[in-house]
């Protein structure tokens, strides 16, 4: 039925008074037909309601666009990490909300690739950032391209969001607590048939033929669009020097390069003329002053970067956090008035998760959360547009109906059937051995060769190392094939609804920021 702009006006405000009688005395129904009016429960969501009747979506272009990807994070491990920062603060957990779960916008995302049910990392960064699927392990080309096979790559390489955003006169970033060579980062400026080529000697050791293909290490470094990317922060210093190198925390682990080349020194000679630096340690990263320097390289561990629970108690050299990352990037990356493209991706989530190790990943999820409160506060939502979501999820559960507040990592405990109120007691399972709240599919924490499940009535199962119990034996817990969750804020965040397919993303950021058409303009 067609309504007037007039009449809509009308109920819309007719609809927030309502809303706002209700929240402040529920005096727009009576007690006799509405008891409940005055439960905090509902007042709560009449709230959520009157604050969603506020927004209006961002129809305007796009200055700036921030994607955080939570590596593995699927519902249940940001459930849980929701849960367990709330706990860390003494609360039940469950009411509490991570940063980006204020964004007015979502949708689900299908995650799988061309050739696998249940996603590769590689595969799913690349629909994101090129707006094709692929064969899962394969790094920036279109869907013809096949795993390893470099001579399929050759004419078939996929254009980055990252690649359009420097051509068309934007500064660039990615940011990982992964090694920067692996599978999420390497999407945004390199391509190839095989995420494992980070340098030339893995290349050589290829199980197809490695011709034509160039180590994802060194196109980072001789990356040739626009004036290249202006800020990489990360791990996997060993990608990028000789294997005659020792190491700055541990010279006895050598570079992994066979041709000799030590790219991080290559980086700064590269971009020396507008204020280049290479920083390795905390004390360094600290240092840069975002003034001063408009091209930034960070690797700050051998491989991978430290967990957030252990880096501050394991690292050497001092590793910045996520949120550190995330906030000189920004500050660097503003500089610039044609807007910035940034990528930012909590990857160790993801690793977590593999080794069956709740804490460390819901460590890792809150840390990823932070970053997201620090860019927050750091841009505003009229011109950047902030989308959060994860590449693929795991086979990690929450189950067992716990009582209200129990520690999330902990054995549950449950409630009186008569009355509802809280035993005290372990629950437990038909061997007669109490269970926790969380644990996983499969993975290194199963029981083996047809042993009894263990016990873990003595065991604390909330210690930082502990492994959960999983169903099946396995050396790495597996990815998963549901759906993953989205999150957006800014202009064209409206875009995001319902269920759609992982390359759409890639849609949405040059939509709204006009990359494709910018960049074109910028070629003639």
């Amino acid at each position: 039925m067609y309504r007037s702009k007039a009449s809509t006006k009308i109920q819309f405000a007719g609809a927030l008074g309502l809303v706002a009688a209700v929240v402040i005395g529920g005096t727009a129904y009576g007690a006799e037909v509405f008891p409940q009016a005055n439960d905090p429960w509902f007042k709560a969501g009449q709230a959520t309601l009157a604050k969603a009747l506020k927004n209006r979506p961002n129809t305007g272009p796009a200055k700036n666009i921030i994607i955080f990807i939570g590596d593995g994070m699927g519902v249940t491990s940001y459930t849980a990490g929701r849960i367990w920062e709330g706990q860390q603060r003494g609360e039940t957990g469950e009411e509490n909300m991570l940063s980006w779960e204020h964004f007015p916008y979502t949708a689900f995302v299908k995650t799988y690739n061309t050739n696998l049910q249940i996603a590769d990392s590689a595969g799913t960064a690349t629909a994101w950032n090129s707006g094709v699927k692929v064969q899962g392990g394969m790094i920036g080309g279109d869907s013809t391209v096949k795993r390893g096979i470099c001579s399929t790559l050759k004419g078939h390489e996929a254009r980055t969001a990252l690649e359009l955003a420097e051509m068309a006169g934007m500064s660039t970033g990615t940011v990982s607590t992964a090694r920067l060579t692996h599978a999420t980062p390497a999407t945004t400026y390199a391509h190839s048939t095989d995420r494992d080529f980070e340098d030339d000697a893995k290349l050589a050791k290829a199980w197809k033929d490695p011709t034509g293909c160039k180590d994802i290490a060194r196109q980072l470094i001789e990356f040739p669009y626009g004036d290249g990317i202006e800020v990489a922060l990360g791990g996997g210093r060993r990608h990028f020097q000789p294997n005659s190198m020792g190491d700055a925390e541990n010279p006895k682990k050598k570079g992994k390069r066979k041709d000799g080349r030590d790219l991080s020194k290559e980086w700064v000679k590269k971009y020396k003329s507008k204020g280049s630096a290479f920083v390795w340690n905390q004390k360094q990263f600290d240092a840069i002053d975002p003034k001063k320097t408009n091209a930034l390289l960070g690797l700050f561990n051998y491989s991978h970067m430290q967990y957030e629970a252990d880096r501050k108690k394991k690292d050497i050299g001092g590793e910045p956090s996520i949120a550190e990352m995330t906030a000189k990037a920004i500050d660097i990356l503003s500089k610039n008035p044609k807007g910035y493209w940034l990528q930012v991706e909590g990857g160790r989530i993801d690793h977590a998760n593999h080794g069956n190790n709740a804490y460390r990943m819901v460590a890792d999820t809150v840390a990823f959360s932070d970053a997201v409160a620090v860019a927050l506060k750091k841009v505003d939502l009229k011109d950047t547009l902030i989308i959060v979501t994860a590449d693929h999820s795991h086979v990690f559960y929450i189950a067992g109906y716990a009582v209200r507040g129990n520690p999330i990592l902990g054995k549950s405990r449950g409630v009186s059937k008569k009355g509802g109120v809280p035993t005290g007691k372990f629950m437990k399972a038909l061997d007669g051995k109490p269970y926790t709240t969380v644990g996983y599919g499969n993975g290194p924490g199963a029981w083996k060769d047809g042993s009894p499940r263990p016990d873990v009535t003595d065991v604390d199962t909330n210690d930082v190392d502990y492994i959960q119990q999983a169903t099946w034996a396995r050396g790495s817990e597996t990815h998963a094939g549901e759906d993953v969750p989205l999150w957006a804020a800014g202009p064209g965040a409206w875009l995001f609804q319902g269920t759609i397919e992982q390359n759409y993303i890639f849609n949405v950021m040059d939509y709204a920021a006009s990359l494709r058409k910018r960049a074109t303009a910028a070629m003639k």
